[in-house]
Parts: C-alpha cells; structure tokens; sequence
C-alpha cells in the first residue's frame, strides 16, 4: 500500500512539473508573438510595392518608400559577412584543429568571447576611427567593417561549436586510411560541421541586420539610391531610428513598415537557409 502510494505520489509529481514547464514555454513564446502582432498591425497597411522601389520622402510629405535602406542595408550585410565569415570560420579551424589545448587557442577564445559581449556602439566609434577618419566621409564600407567586427564573435564561437560536435572518428578514420590534416579538415571535418556554420553566420547577420549605433558612426544616412562604397549609405535600422522620431504621421507609419520588412527579411533568410541545409542533408 505504501509503495503504491509512492508511486502514485511521484507520477502526480512528474505530471505537474510536465505541465508546469510546458505553461512556461508558452509563456516565453508571448512577448514574440505580441512583437510579431504589434508589427503586423502598425506596418501592413502601408506595405504596398511601392515602398520597394522609391525613396524616402522628406519629412511631412507623403508617398515615398525605403528602397535604398533595403540595398543599403543588404550591401553593408553582405560585406561584413564577407569580412567576417572567413577570419571566424579559419580561427575556428586553427583553434580547435591545429592549436588543441595551448595558451594560445585559450586566449583566442577569451577574445572572442570578450568580442561577443561588447556593446555595438564601441564597434562603431572603432570602424569610424580606422575606416571613417581614414577615408574622410562615412561610408558604406565603414558600415560594412563595423558591421564585421559585430558578427565576427558569433561566428568563431558558433563555427568552434561546430567542430566540437564533429565526432573524432570521423578523423580517426580519415587519418587510418592514410589521409592528411588538410584533407581531413577539408573532406570530413568541414561538411559535417558546415550546417553549423551557417547557422552561426546566419545568427550574426540577424544580429547586424537590426544595429543601428555603428551604422550611424559608419554609414550614416542617405536619402538617395547607393552608387559607391565610398559614400554615405542609407540602411534600414537607421530609418526606422529617424523616421520613428518625426512629428510626422506617415513617416511613423513608414517605421513601423519598415521594421516589419526587416524582420520579414531576416526571418526569411533564416527560413530558407534552413530549409536548404535539410535538403542537402536528407
């Protein structure tokens, strides 16, 4: 009787905790679904194809729309994962491949992780100094360099995760039949590690997509459509920062339909990334 009801008494305990967790999961999930609402609702009526295409307005008029923030913004992303994705992924390899468990592979992985927690706006003030000051103007290759310095930590940290979940027999048996370091990195180590990888870069360029204090350091503003990497260059996260402030109806409205397409963007590449990764795997 006694083990019964011991029995009884840790299955009502298991039950409740189950259930307790599963209360808590939905709870994290609604400030996510209250951010996506809130988004859905300010920012649909004003999505029109137009906004795709034309530039912004000045401030009080109507129309207009934030094509050059989306190439702005897609330009400086895409050459801070140019610049970062290569250092992150190779100082990943180097660390856990070559240096193992030296001084060195330690105090790269201190960095990084100091790298990973430093506020945005010190990457800005430090690509402002080496690129800004440098060239004399903001431009969207300063965006671009802060932008790398931010994604830089995210990646390394992500792609040594990677290499760490490689099983070491995949190596042990590359090495037994006679295969190289290189060759081992490159045809073993490498695609197995590489969703990984990807997922890590496309955690940085969520992150970077949505930073607004380096590209205001960098970058700066631009009303008009991009022509060079030497010169001031429009991004969304800025607009929505300056459009958001304005006495001015239309152009909060634009804000709020700009961060949506922002989100859209970056969940959409996430998505498709996915998707694509699981193709290739299955």
């Amino acid at each position: 009787m006694e083990k019964r009801k011991t029995a009884f008494l840790r299955l009502f305990c298991n039950q409740l905790f189950t259930t307790f967790c599963i209360l808590l999961s939905f709870v994290t999930l609604i400030p996510l679904f209250s951010l996506l609402y809130l988004l859905l609702r300010k920012g649909l009526p004003l999505l029109s194809f137009s906004l795709f295409t034309q530039l912004p307005p000045a401030p009080g008029l109507q129309g207009g729309g934030f094509g050059n923030a989306i190439v702005g913004t897609l330009t400086m992303v895409t050459l801070g994962t140019l610049l970062s994705a290569p250092i992150g992924i190779l100082g990943a390899i180097f660390v856990h491949e070559y240096a193992g468990d030296t001084l060195l592979a330690s105090l790269i992985r201190f960095v990084g992780k100091l790298l990973a927690g430093i506020p945005s706006i010190i990457c800005g003030a430090f690509a402002f100094a080496l690129v800004v000051l440098k060239t004399g103007q903001f431009s969207a290759l300063a965006g671009g360099v802060a932008l790398s310095i931010l994604m830089l930590p995210t990646i390394f940290i992500t792609a040594e995760q990677s290499l760490l979940d490689v099983s070491s027999s995949y190596r042990n048996a590359a090495y037994g039949l006679g295969a190289t370091p290189f060759q081992t990195i490159w045809s073993v180590v490498l695609p197995e590690a590489l969703p990984g990888m990807i997922m890590g870069i496309m955690l940085a360029v969520a992150r970077a997509a949505g930073e607004t204090a380096p590209i205001l350091f960098t970058a700066l503003f631009s009303q008009y459509w991009i022509h060079s990497l030497l010169e001031p260059t429009a991004s969304l996260s800025v607009l929505i920062y300056n459009f958001s402030a304005l006495p001015y109806h239309h152009q909060v409205q634009m804000a709020w339909t700009a961060s949506l397409v922002l989100v859209a963007m970056v969940t959409g590449t996430n998505i498709l990334t996915h998707y694509c990764l699981r193709k290739k795997l299955s």
